[in-house]
């Protein structure tokens, strides 16, 4: 072997560089995998400039040289070898880019590691250092390479990182490009195996514009089609592109293919899958979007260039003008980040709006299956409108719970002098139907959206309008605002003003009879067929967001409630005549107290399930002595005489 001439021997690396490779060593990266990643992006590079020297007609060497990278390992020397035919180095490229890095940008580098909270962090893609990344694996590495350039040498640069290196000349008959072989220590002997070595392809560099050949067989299979144009992409390479990715065998909903070209290029393929995972208790979803540098994945769950709303999404999202920061595991915070999120989700966002429009039925199962994710979008200031016209719900005026409905349906069907609009929560159907703060709604004519998930409590208020109009719960409604609505009543009847002053002390005398349990007691306005409701004096939120707010901190007390009674029902009427003959009869305060109980159930408030069982056994045991007083002999031979 001959040396390089002025070229040759050995060299040692200064201080800070033994810091630098100390830190790439134990504390750069999260996953080891990734040297793989980005000995394959040098790679790439390499043969990307080759590739632009040819197309510019400039002289290279073995210009006949396939462009490709050749992974090979050997499992029982422990070795991992990668090579590609790209552009290659000369002695002084070899020395100046791998062999002594510490050039401007290195001192700044190791700055900002020292700084960093933790130690998973790099600037590879400002500072070129990607390279070392491979002791984090091998014990030593040898690099062999020959320039594209005419007439030069091939070199050989070797280290074992702890130190020094040698670059030296060799006669060996090497062809243009680069070779790397990485001594892997024993911890890392994995990565002489070819599952571990494919895994890692597929998961980072499946997409490199090159073929990768992995012991002679080629491994990036699927092409970038998300570079294609829309009109050169079938259907069948859409959906065999979201089996990849997903790892399944399950085709996609839907899905969107866009390229955008200001404010920054990139381009994204996002897929909507067919099921929700995050509710068949596989816990919360992780962020499906793949983001992507020069066809190299950077992240494979990038949570900054879609919202979290949105998380159901999978597919993928490149740009080749975004910076890195550290390793290319995480990006530097970016007005170009913010355009691209900005972007990607108003295009979604329309997109599944117009599937809305022209295919409800699709889009009534994506929304069965992630409106409940959806729904957490209401806090987007930026896309409220979008978010809000994405929005379904069960009402009072639709059949059963496979009719939804719009937010702008509901708006386009209220009557003309309505300016709200309204929602109710419960369990189910059944329980919100059964409401009786529905009933002068319905009694008016006005639809009430059906809301059974806990997050419309939080989703609808923080809408707070659609189209103009406020939305709220029903038990926040103005009653006399309600009263003014044009509607049909069906009771037009009206107790008259003697019987109505009996109603009015007998509220009296059931606040006596409940005491504190109770705020007051009220003649009600939206009671129809009911005899009682409990109405919370809270109007700032809905009784059922109060619940939810008190199991999550149980420091915070649900406000008091009104007992409103219906003055025309006829219980309260026999109340009011029991009332009338003898105020403190027994029968009075047992009315009284079943009535709250049955209010509490139907308010879903009971906090003393004993006391209402009680009163339960109590009436069915009064039934049963009237029931044996009128079928004993003795009565019967009296009625029959």
């Amino acid at each position: 072997m001959s040396q390089v001439k002025g070229k040759t021997g050995n060299y040692k690396f200064k201080a800070e560089i033994n810091q630098l490779l100390d830190i790439l060593t134990h504390s750069l990266y999260t996953h080891r995998d990734v040297f793989i990643r980005e000995l394959i992006s040098n790679a790439a590079d390499a043969l990307d400039k080759v590739k632009l020297k040819t197309l510019l007609g400039e002289k290279i060497c073995d210009e006949n040289l396939d462009l490709e990278i050749k992974i090979s390992i050997d499992k029982d020397k422990k070795t991992f070898t990668i090579s590609d035919t790209g552009i290659g180095m000369t002695a002084e490229e070899l020395k100046k880019n791998i062999g002594t890095i510490a050039r401007s940008g290195t001192a700044d580098f190791i700055k900002a590691v020292a700084d960093s909270k933790d130690k998973d962090v790099s600037l590879i893609g400002k500072f070129g250092v990607g390279f070392y990344s491979v002791f984090m694996a091998a014990e030593k590495v040898e690099i062999k390479t020959k320039s594209a350039q005419p007439d030069e040498t091939a070199c050989i640069w070797k280290s074992d990182g702890k130190g020094s290196f040698t670059i030296e000349e060799t006669s060996d008959k090497i062809k243009r490009g680069t070779t790397i072989t990485a001594f892997l220590k024993e911890d890392a002997a994995s990565f002489a195996e070819e599952w571990s070595v494919k895994s890692a392809i597929e998961k980072y560099s499946n997409f490199v514009p090159f073929p990768i050949l992995l012991n002679g067989e080629k491994v990036n299979t699927i092409s970038a089609i998300w570079r294609d144009p829309k009109s050169s992409v079938k259907e069948k390479d859409y959906k065999e592109f979201y089996k990849f990715i997903s790892h399944g065998d399950e085709d996609p909903e839907t899905w969107l293919h866009f390229s955008a070209d200001v404010p920054l290029q990139f381009n994204a393929l996002l897929f909507v899958p067919k099921k929700n995972m995050e509710f068949l208790g596989f816990g919360k979803l992780e962020e499906g979007v793949q983001l992507f540098v020069k066809r190299v994945m950077v992240d494979p769950h990038a949570k900054e260039v879609l919202p979290n709303y949105l998380r159901f999404l999978r597919g993928v999202v490149e740009s080749d003008d975004l910076p890195l920061n550290i390793s290319r595991e995480t990006l530097q915070e970016n007005p170009y980040l913010i355009k691209i999120k900005n972007t990607l989700t108003s295009k979604i966002l329309s997109h599944l709006s117009s599937l809305a429009e022209k295919e409800p039925e699709k889009y009534k199962k994506i929304w069965n299956e992630f409106g409940r994710i959806l729904k957490e979008g209401y806090s987007d200031f930026q896309h409220k409108d979008q978010i809000a016209e994405l929005f379904r719900f069960e009402s009072s005026g639709t059949e059963d719970k496979d009719e939804l409905i719009s937010l702008k349906q509901y708006v386009e069907r209220m009557p003309e002098n309505q300016e709200k609009i309204y929602f109710l929560s419960g369990q189910s159907r059944e329980s919100v139907e059964k409401n009786p703060n529905l009933e002068i709604f319905r009694d008016k004519g006005i639809e009430v959206l059906f809301c059974y998930d806990p997050i419309d409590e939080f989703a609808l208020p923080g809408l707070f309008e659609f189209s103009g109009k406020q939305i709220i719960s029903v038990d926040q409604a103005d009653i006399e605002e309600i009263k003014k609505i044009s509607g049909t009543k069906q009771d037009k009847k009206e107790i008259d003003d003697e019987k109505l002053k009996v109603v009015e002390k007998l509220t009296r005398r059931m606040k006596n009879i409940l005491g504190d349990r109770i705020e007051d007691v009220k003649i009600s306005g939206r009671l129809v067929k009911s005899p009682a409701i409990l109405v919370s004096t809270n109007k700032t939120m809905s009784a059922q967001m109060e619940k939810i707010m008190s199991m999550l901190n149980q420091d915070t007390a649900v406000s008091p409630k009104i007992m409103e009674i219906n003055k025309k029902h006829p219980l309260i009427l026999k109340m009011a005549d029991i009332y009338k003959n003898n105020p403190k009869d027994a029968v009075l305060s047992e009315l009284t107290n079943g009535l709250y109980l049955t209010a509490s159930l139907l308010d879903g408030s009971v906090d003393k399930p004993a006391e209402m069982a009680e009163h339960i056994l109590k009436v069915v045991n009064r039934a049963a002595e009237l029931y044996t007083d009128e079928t004993r002999p003795s009565n019967r031979t009296e009625k029959n005489k």
